[in-house]
C-alpha cells in the first residue's frame, strides 16, 4: 500500500469543475502489491469462477441478496485492502464486507448498469494488470434536465429508493449479465447509450476509483467492449494520472482484473435467508 496515502480523501476529488463525487488515487498500490493480488486472485480454486456471457468474475464476502447477504469471513490477503478503505471513513462507520473479483480480457467490457440499493451507494474500485476507460451515463428519464451539465443534487428519498424503468439497467451483483430477465436492452433511439454519454475516468492499472453519492446512485456507468482506448477531453481525470496522456492518443488494453470492494447494509444469518433444513 501507498504509505504516503493522506486519508484526507478530499485532496483526491477529481475536478473542481465536475462532480463532487468522484476521487482517483493513482497508484494506490505498488508493482509488488499488485503482483501479489494478482497471483491470489489466479491462485484460487475454479469453482470461485463464476463465468458470465462475457468476463468471469468471483464473489468473496457472500452472494448480495435482497433478503440479506449471508456474510463470509473475507480472505486475509483482501482484508488488508478492506481496513485501508475502512481508514478513509466512507461507509459511515462501516468497513467494506464484499469484494467482487472482475477479469476483463481486451475487448471485454460492461454494458451501462447501476450497481443498485443492496450497497451502500459507495463503489471503490482497484485496477490491476491493465488500464480501462470507464465511462458514465445520463438515465434515460434525467437526460433532459442534465443536457447543460451534470446534475449533483441528491434527495433522501433518491438515495433510498430503486427507480425502475425500462431503459435503466441494475446491478444486483448479477453483474449486468444479457440474459438476466430484471436487464432491459436499451432501445437505440436518440437518447441511446452513445448521446447519454456524458463523462469518462481513465482507471490505470494500481489505481483506486471512487463513485460516491449521485454518480452512485443517478447515472449508470460501464466499459465498452473494445481493445484500446483513445483519449479525449471527455475523460475528466487526465490531471490526475500517475502517467501523463494526451489527447487523441490511444491505449492498448491487456488483461485487467478489478476489485471491486463494497459495503453490504443488510446482512443475514443462513437459517434466515435459506430456512431451516
Amino acid at each position: 500500500m501507498n504509505s504516503n496515502l493522506d486519508t484526507d480523501i478530499c485532496k483526491y476529488l477529481v475536478s473542481k469543475d465536475g462532480p463532487p463525487s468522484l476521487y482517483y488515487i493513482p497508484d494506490f498500490i505498488d508493482r509488488e502489491q499488485e503482483d501479489f493480488l494478482l497471483n491470489k486472485v489466479y491462485s484460487a480454486p475454479k469453482p470461485k469462477w463464476t463465468q458470465l456471457a462475457h468476463r468471469r468474475l468471483q464473489n468473496w464476502g457472500g452472494l448480495p441478496h435482497p433478503k440479506g447477504m449471508v456474510a463470509e469471513t473475507l480472505p486475509q490477503w483482501l482484508q488488508v485492502y478492506t481496513d485501508k478503505l475502512t481508514q478513509l471513513s466512507l461507509f459511515e462507520g462501516n468497513g467494506p464486507n464484499h469484494v467482487l473479483v472482475n477479469e476483463y480480457l481486451p475487448g471485454q467490457g460492461i454494458m451501462p448498469h447501476e450497481d443498485g440499493p443492496l450497497f451502500y451507494p459507495v463503489v471503490s474500485t482497484i485496477s490491476l494488470g491493465s488500464h480501462t476507460v470507464l465511462d458514465f451515463y445520463y438515465h434515460q428519464d434525467n437526460i433532459e434536465q442534465n443536457t447543460q451539465g451534470v446534475n449533483t443534487s441528491v434527495t433522501s428519498e433518491q438515495n433510498q429508493h430503486h427507480r425502475e424503468d425500462k431503459n435503466r439497467i441494475t446491478d444486483n451483483n448479477k453483474e449486468d449479465e444479457p440474459e438476466q430477465s430484471d436487464h432491459h436492452k436499451e432501445n437505440p433511439t436518440a437518447n441511446s447509450f452513445e448521446n447519454r454519454h456524458f463523462l469518462s475516468m481513465l482507471l490505470e492499472r494500481r489505481s483506486l476509483v471512487l463513485v460516491c453519492k449521485d454518480m452512485y446512485t443517478q447515472h449508470l456507468h460501464g466499459i465498452a467492449e473494445q481493445t484500446h482506448d483513445t483519449i479525449t477531453n471527455k475523460i475528466l481525470n487526465l490531471q490526475s494520472l500517475a502517467r501523463p496522456v494526451s489527447i487523441g492518443e490511444t491505449l492498448q488494453r491487456q488483461t485487467r482484473v478489478s476489485l471491486t470492494i463494497r459495503h453490504v447494509p443488510r446482512t443475514v444469518k443462513a437459517k434466515f435467508l435459506f430456512g431451516r433444513r
